[in-house]
Parts: C-alpha cells; sequence; structure tokens
C-alpha cells in the first residue's frame, strides 16, 4: 500500500477545510494580510487634508466619491520603522461602522490560506503588540505572513475621537 495517496475520508477532510482570503500587502519590510472580508477596496494615495489635533497616526481626510474617509498610518501606528520612505496606496476597511484608509507601502496580492495553516501570534511580532494580530501564516512562498485584526486596529476612545474630529 502507498502510504503517500490520501484517503477518501483525508480527501474530505480537506475539502472541507475552512480557508482564510487574505488581502496581503508590505509595510515596513514585512508582509501582512487582513480578512478580504473587511476590505472595501484599494485605491492609491491621494491628497489628504490634515486634521488639526488629530492623533499622530491619523493623517489626515480624502473625499471618496462623495464619502470622507479618514486615512491612518499603520506605520506610525505601530511604531515601524523602515521600508519605502513614501506609502504607495491605501486599503479602504470597514472598521464596525466606520469607513476608513490604511496606507501601506505596497499591496501585494490576494491569498487563500487554511485555518489550519494559521498559527496563534506570539508575544510580539515585529515590534506589533499582539492585540492586533489574529494570527502568523505563511504565503505561497513560504514567507512568514501577519495576519492584523482591523477590528482591534484603534480602541473604542480612539474611535470616538476620529469621529468627532471628522465631522
Amino acid at each position: 500500500m502507498n502510504r503517500n495517496i490520501p484517503s477518501e475520508s483525508q480527501k474530505q477532510d480537506v475539502r472541507d477545510e475552512k480557508v482564510k482570503q487574505l488581502v496581503t500587502f508590505i509595510l515596513a519590510n514585512e508582509k501582512y494580510g487582513i480578512d478580504i472580508m473587511q476590505t472595501q477596496e484599494i485605491i492609491k494615495i491621494e491628497k489628504m487634508t490634515p486634521i488639526p489635533n488629530a492623533l499622530d497616526f491619523v493623517e489626515g481626510v480624502i473625499n471618496l466619491r462623495g464619502n470622507v474617509i479618514p486615512i491612518i498610518d499603520l506605520k506610525k501606528r505601530f511604531n515601524l520603522i523602515g521600508g519605502e520612505e513614501q506609502n504607495k496606496g491605501i486599503i479602504v476597511v470597514r472598521l464596525d461602522d466606520m469607513v476608513l484608509g490604511v496606507m501601506i507601502d505596497g499591496v501585494s496580492k490576494v491569498i487563500s490560506i487554511p485555518s489550519s495553516h494559521i498559527l496563534p501570534p506570539p508575544p510580539v511580532v515585529s515590534g506589533i503588540g499582539r492585540e492586533y494580530i489574529t494570527g502568523v501564516g505563511k504565503d505561497d512562498q513560504e514567507k512568514l505572513l501577519i495576519i492584523l485584526d482591523i477590528n482591534k486596529l484603534l480602541s473604542f476612545e480612539e474611535i470616538e475621537m476620529i469621529r468627532e474630529t471628522n465631522q
């Protein structure tokens, strides 16, 4: 009997396994991913209007088809250094009932990872606190991929401050 051939039950287990689809991107020379269901769209960097007295990681707001969207800089939020001098794009995400833009260095692609291949986050990954991370996986080239939890990106107080300055 050949041990390399999976049984029918093993094949069914693989087909039944949950798969996470992630939008992957580069930030300070590291690869990150967020759940595709939290992503609205990806746009080019455009001119932002600064917001006086905003949180230090809030770069400003943009007008996206008639909607004013606050833009946050993830490198500032996570206290990261390195990577490109200038951000290359914005991922527009839905955070509970608020839409906001997240500045990134570059978009990679959409990938699918089986849930069983996503490990719990270590205490600290690339200087980012554990509270922002859903897990750690590997992309299709076996490179480490940090999976962010967009819903934990901002505290309740920070969301309220952004809402107040955005009105």
